[in-house]
């Protein structure tokens, strides 16, 4: 496992929030990460319908870090010594110590993740979300829920890139990773956060 840490204050975002991106922070073996996570195929609520996610996903936490989102519980399996390394690693970027991760796995194009925020009760307010893609690029998107003036904001993810959303971001803007025609291979995306565990 390699990394290249270095700082980066540039916020990507014009207001209401920061998002920096690091170019190249990590690079791990695909295959590897990919065969050693127990993904699963689950059907969330949308529109008030269960349907079948367009993508694969696992989440991975400290003992308590269960995480509800659509209707879904997620209940945390253990660390594997490959997602603790890389935990370790986006802690010294972030300056924050995350306690889980939901891992996606988009197979092709066809693979994707609608408009929303990471903004559920479990992650507080304004949480530090960190996003790490390996595998194919991906084009990923941001747009302000309010201020409808302000441009849609598109980022290309390219392997081994990690995007950290802070302050208000959770608040004020929401992100997808749409559906592509383009033969793309498959990406595998971390997102680390931490869950307040309820008193």
């Amino acid at each position: 496992m390699q990394s290249a840490l270095f700082s980066s204050d540039t916020n990507l975002l014009p207001r209401d929030g920061k998002v920096v991106l690091f170019e190249n922070a990590l690079n791990v073996d695909f295959d590897t990460l990919r065969d050693e996570i127990e993904w699963r195929h689950e059907k969330i609520r949308l529109f008030g319908k269960r349907v079948l996610q367009p993508r694969l996903t696992a989440w991975y936490g400290d003992p308590g870090t269960d995480y509800v989102y659509s209707g879904l519980k997620n209940t945390p399996k253990a660390w594997t010594p490959t997602l603790q390394a890389i935990k370790h690693k986006i802690e010294e970027y972030s300056k924050t110590r995350f306690n889980s991760v939901l891992l996606n796995l988009y197979r092709d194009g066809q693979d994707s993740m609608g408009w929303h925020q990471d903004n559920e009760p479990e992650l507080g307010d304004n949480p530090v979300i960190a996003s790490l893609s390996f595998g194919a690029s991906r084009k990923f998107q941001m747009r302000h829920k309010f201020d409808k003036t302000l441009a849609k904001l598109d980022f290309e993810l390219h392997s081994g890139s990690l995007l950290i959303m802070s302050g208000q971001t959770q608040q004020y803007w929401q992100h997808q990773l749409a559906k592509t025609k383009k033969a793309v291979g498959q990406r595998i995306n971390l997102t680390f956060r931490t869950i307040h565990h309820k008193e």
